[in-house]
């Protein structure tokens, strides 16, 4: 027997009861690039966890409507044609809103999302289902009264006012949200294809 091999039977008689050790599997994760909507969720988690209210409309005071008056607001800057365009009901509805049977505070919080939400996904045109108020014992028109309030605070919403009969009349507002940057961006480079400038 070769010297080689007898340090190779020394070797194997030594390290005959040791086991290995056990490795745990770990699995890699990899961070896709987040979505502005992943931040925005995220970052609403977190003030939700710290108790502070990132949403700043008021559900204190308001002056109530008449339940047949029409709502009306445009923002300077915005062009007559799109108002009237958006008072026509000539806008697609990209997203809507229903608010019957909601508290003040629970409509609250869902008009701030729904307007928040519509700008992250770059949306332009909305509706949201108010009502009139009109079985009210009151005769007010309680939660359009809030929504009328509201929608001028929001940066985002450029222009909103009733909607036609076919989409629920004096019970509902259509709602325009401005451009983001992106779509700005977007028109720009679609304008300029095709066009050289003159030296």
């Amino acid at each position: 027997m070769s010297d080689d091999q007898k340090d190779d039977d020394l070797f194997l008689q030594e390290m005959g009861d040791v086991k290995p050790i056990k490795v745990e599997k770990k699995v890699s994760l990899k961070r896709s690039g987040d979505s502005e909507l992943a931040k925005e969720a995220r970052r609403k988690a977190a003030t939700q966890e710290s108790g502070k209210d990132e949403n700043h409309l008021a559900s204190d005071f308001v002056d109530l409507l008449d339940p047949y008056y029409p709502l009306e607001f445009k923002r300077p800057g915005v062009q007559n044609g799109v108002f009237k365009k958006l008072k026509q009901g000539k806008y697609p509805q990209e997203g809507r809103l229903d608010l019957h049977r909601m508290t003040v505070e629970k409509a609250r919080t869902e008009v701030y999302n729904f307007i928040k939400e519509g700008a992250a996904y770059d949306l332009r045109s909305l509706i949201i289902v108010h009502g009139k108020g009109s079985h009210s014992k009151k005769d007010e028109a309680l939660l359009k009264s809030y929504v009328n309030k509201w929608l001028p605070d929001m940066d985002e919403v450029q222009a909103f006012c009733s909607a036609r009969p076919q989409h629920g009349g004096l019970g509902a507002a259509y709602v325009l949200l401005g451009k983001s940057e992106r779509k700005k961006q977007e028109n720009r480079d679609r304008l300029s294809r095709g066009r050289t400038i003159a030296g």
